[in-house]
């Protein structure tokens, strides 16, 4: 039953449904209501409401943040490389060939520290040595030019468009400049297995094309979004599939708008059953909540009409964590100075948003008493407990299987 607590004593355990936030989009409640015969268009109105369907260019240009605070050295410089095509480096003349190798390496050069461009061939021949100061850009002369970021400690470090490199006086970071259709397909699979439906495809790929353009910023700042769940996950090429290329090209440059404005079409894995309103999903530290309401992210039932959830399949649509000694679970507690409260003695979860999910728990103890949003006592729990017990996925819990 959904907001019990009060006295603990002897364990404890966590039931809990859904992985997420709970906002927007339920990935596997999209995959759920697309195998039951739903549309996108369809699926996407129960997501975000009174939302309607609009369009972009496909070609409106969106900065991804690839590196930051990478500090080369002379003997580990950034080394990228240009494949499959010719390209050409910003203000320095002339078409350089594919597979040749770039490297930037700190040098010191009147009083200020600069930077040494230098590019060799595919062949080790060198073919440039220079000084840059502040940023470069490296530019695709072919469509089929490709730039690999070898520095980033990742096997997605291929990209379509632009590579802008900004220096300061000690690191660097790196910016991928891409067209919007061209960027979704490093990201749609990436957020999605491929294998999915196609209108599930559909979904995913107009609320990530949505939720990019919403976080654009052209005139502002050197970059946009982030390449991981901090925004939405970006692959680049080497995370491209041909079904999820259908999907962002057979709807090209569609977005969804609230009124005028295109919607930050915020979304998680597994709904649980439910999505959750966004003021309730995102509360202060100490679980006040602070934030208006968005019209279009409205939380909302997620469920066939016999009860079933749309995203049953998910792993996570039904959890549990680990039986907890109080003492234990007080210790995991006490780690972190917001949730510390001495021997815990009760625990209230009866705050809680349109889906069940907690905004607020109020932790009682020996040490006294002390509220804090769902978010930070999950990230407590989680960090400290064992690695080998299951963590909280989502803030729809209780100490009771639900429903």
């Amino acid at each position: 039953m959904l907001g019990s607590g009060g006295r603990v004593s002897g364990s404890i355990t966590f039931y809990g449904r859904g992985y997420g936030h709970g906002v927007g989009m339920s990935q596997y409640g999209a995959r759920g209501r697309a195998l039951a015969g739903q549309s996108a268009e369809t699926i996407l109105a129960h997501y975000y409401r009174s939302t309607t369907i609009s369009s972009v260019s496909p070609t409106t240009a969106v900065r991804v943040l690839l590196m930051t605070g990478f500090a080369p050295t002379t003997a580990a410089p950034l080394v990228l490389h240009a494949r499959s095509g010719t390209w050409s480096v910003d203000g320095i003349a002339g078409t350089w060939p594919a597979d040749a190798k770039v490297t930037l390496a700190p040098t010191i050069s009147g009083g200020g520290a600069t930077w040494r461009l230098t590019i060799a061939s595919s062949s080790g021949s060198a073919l440039l040595s220079t000084t840059s100061c502040c940023s470069i850009r490296l530019r695709p002369e072919q469509s089929s030019t490709r730039f690999q970021v070898d520095s980033k400690p990742t096997l997605y470090d291929t990209y379509r468009g632009v590579i802008r490199v900004y220096g300061t006086p000690s690191t660097i970071k790196v910016v991928n400049e891409v067209g919007l259709d061209l960027y979704l397909r490093g990201v749609v699979p990436s957020e999605m297995p491929s294998t999915w439906p196609s209108q599930a495809l559909r979904v995913q790929a107009i609320a990530a094309r949505s939720y990019a353009v919403a976080h654009l910023h052209p005139t502002t700042g050197g970059w946009d979004v982030y390449d991981d769940t901090r925004s939405q996950v970006y692959h680049g090429t080497k995370g491209e599939q041909a079904t999820t290329d259908v999907a962002i090209d057979g709807d090209e440059g569609t977005v969804l708008r609230y009124g005028s404005t295109v919607i930050s079409a915020m979304f998680h894995s597994a709904g649980g059953g439910a999505t959750e309103s966004n003021e309730y999903a995102f509360p202060s530290a100490s679980g006040s909540v602070v934030s208006s309401p968005v019209a279009y992210l409205r939380g909302s039932s997620d469920r066939t009409p016999d009860g079933t959830p749309y995203d049953a399949a998910s792993p996570y649509a039904t959890w549990r964590s680990a039986t907890w000694t109080i003492a234990q679970l007080s210790s995991y507690l006490a780690r972190d100075s917001r949730t510390n409260v001495g021997t815990l003695s009760s625990i209230d979860l009866s705050h809680r948003g349109v889906s069940g999910r907690l905004y607020r728990v109020t932790l009682t103890g020996s040490l006294g008493t002390k509220s804090v949003s769902g978010d930070i006592f999950r990230a407590v729990v989680n960090a400290w407990k064992p690695a080998a017990d299951a963590s909280l996925r989502s803030n729809l819990f209780d100490l009771a299987p639900i429903g």
